[in-house]
């Protein structure tokens, strides 16, 4: 990143700018937390049921005794990883097959758009529902799901872009110097494609954690005694009328502050990239 673009972000968006800082300490804790929280996240206590937060448990404890501070730290860990890894496998993926598709273009690129257009036709999250009940609830599973129903927003942008460039004359020269289609489309048009993509990629990890806790919450995700931000939601939803909001508030909370983070972070690389909004 060129220093102007930061000193830009930095000076005209602050609130983008603290929210990538968020980001950065929400990385370190789920690396470095489960190494330093105060209790064992599965340990239960029939002594300690539905405290409130005190200087003993900061979060209070859940219906069983467990420290919901722990396992909100723990939780950080897992819920990253799955978004971490299903991102990166749909943006993999699908820019490579997009850009595939619109650089070779013909009967190729219309098979590909038409099975696209299908798989966008499905609501995302009853997708993901389906691709887990069919795969197993399992941490594979989510991942997988995940990055099969975010595949269609990469292959769709990049292929936009690859569509764009590829009469550009930087590209036509490499053809004419004798580099094959391969070496054309990932060495000199994908990279010239990359920075509408890293936007999604920052938009889409916000989403693939709400999606990873959505699917536990519904009981399709990660299985319980595991600390999960969507597990430990689910389990204090029915605890909220009876007064112990801390169970479900709590592991809320780091849900919506790492989806909107994440979501204003792309928002400010947005920013970055596009020159016309720094007016």
């Amino acid at each position: 990143m060129r220093s102007d673009a930061l000193a830009f972000i930095v000076r005209r968006n602050v609130i983008t700018t603290v929210a990538a800082v968020l980001i950065v300490l929400l990385v370190v804790i789920a690396i470095v937390g489960p190494a330093l929280v105060p209790y064992d996240p599965l340990a239960t206590s029939a002594t300690e049921v539905l405290m409130p937060p005190s200087a003993r448990h900061w979060f209070g404890t859940d219906g069983l005794g467990r420290d919901i501070f722990s396992r909100v730290i723990v939780a950080a860990r897992l819920d990253i990883a799955i978004a971490v890894s299903a991102v990166a496998l749909s943006a993999v993926v699908g820019v490579s097959i997009g850009a595939v598709s619109g650089y070779v273009g013909g009967a190729l690129d219309r098979v590909l758009s038409r099975v696209v257009d299908v798989m966008m036709a499905f609501p995302l999250f009853v997708a993901a529902m389906a691709l887990v009940a069919v795969f197993g609830n399992s941490v594979k599973s989510i991942v997988l799901a995940t990055a099969i129903i975010n595949l269609p927003f990469y292959f769709r942008l990049i292929r936009a872009e690859i569509m764009a460039r590829r009469s550009i004359g930087y590209v036509e020269a490499a053809v004419i110097t004798g580099n094959s289609a391969t070496n054309v489309i990932f060495r000199f048009l994908v990279p010239n494609s990359l920075p509408p993509v890293i936007v999604q990629v920052s938009l889409n990890l916000g989403w693939a954690i709400l999606n990873a806790s959505g699917l536990a919450f519904i009981g399709l995700g990660v299985a319980p005694p595991t600390p999960e931000w969507g597990i430990m939601i689910q389990e204090g939803a029915a605890l909220m009328l009876s007064g112990e909001w801390w169970v479900v508030v709590f592991p809320g909370l780091a849900l919506v502050l790492s989806v909107f983070c994440f979501s204003l972070l792309g928002d400010g690389i947005r920013d970055v990239i596009d020159p016309r909004r720094r007016s």
